[in-house]
């Protein structure tokens, strides 16, 4: 089966793709793309599905760059020196560079995938924005980051690809707090739900924190991984089916 991209305009001078499930050769509840290698799938399956990522991004496998995602603020800036440990697994959250060549990956199901470019200065960034890392900045040490190299984030676009919509995003009141005490003006991104439950807007939340960080343009797909089962993973609807894992979806972007 052939690989379903995702892609924006807004990217369009730099090779990028928010990859869905589909054309992978994983089996079962991860059927599909599954590129997780943390999960329980088969290791050969998900080894052969970021194979397929690498060779539609026009990069040797060695140089689909990973890294190991802990809910931080933390970036890794990958050069030339360092570029030989990208299969490492560092902890980060997002990864930056200016080096051609190398294609940058995040894997999300449910979180926020986002891509960055400045094409004008030759330099890309990719972040895992959950709530918690979105709460604590990693799209602003992303951008800051990315200025290190040389870019401008006035002249750098930023998209979110497919991640959980706000119908789908039940949460609880200790949930609303955190976010309350650190700005009360978060209640925007906030509805009502049943009894005390409130329905979570982590896109308008991922838009504003970029916009307010000063990018030059900021958008969403508009994809909603938890609705949408034929194209996408999500940790909530396998957490609400029972099944004992799920996959992860990869978003890349390279110069």
């Amino acid at each position: 089966m052939t690989l379903k991209i995702l892609t924006s305009d807004l990217l369009a001078d730099t090779r990028h793709g928010f990859f869905t499930r589909r054309g992978g050769a994983s089996s079962g509840i991860f059927e599909g793309l599954n590129c997780g290698l943390g999960s329980s799938d088969q290791r050969q399956a998900v080894t052969m599905n970021r194979a397929r990522v690498a060779e539609a991004m026009d990069v040797p496998a060695e140089a689909l760059g990973r890294v190991h995602q802990v809910h931080s603020a933390d970036v890794l800036t990958v050069s030339e020196a360092n570029q030989a440990d990208l299969q490492a697994g560092a902890k980060a959250d997002a990864m930056v560079t200016n080096v051609p060549g190398i294609a940058l990956s995040i894997l999300t199901a449910d979180c926020q995938p986002v891509l960055f470019a400045d094409a004008k200065a030759g330099v890309v960034g990719a972040a895992h924005a959950g709530w918690r890392g979105a709460l604590d900045g990693i799209l602003e040490a992303t951008l800051a980051a990315m200025e290190a190299l040389g870019a401008d984030r006035a002249n750098t676009s930023a998209v979110i690809g497919p991640t959980i919509s706000q119908r789908a995003y039940e949460v609880g009141p200790e949930f609303f707090d955190d976010f309350i005490a650190q700005d009360p003006e978060n209640a925007r991104f906030f509805a009502n739900g049943e009894g005390d439950r409130y329905l979570f807007d982590l896109p308008s939340l991922g838009l504003h924190k970029l916009r307010s960080a000063g990018v030059g343009a900021a958008q969403w797909t508009g994809h909603c991984t938890y609705s949408d089962p034929a194209r996408f993973y999500s940790y909530r609807r396998t957490t609400h089916l029972k099944e004992a894992d799920y996959g992860r979806l990869i978003s890349c972007i390279r110069l």
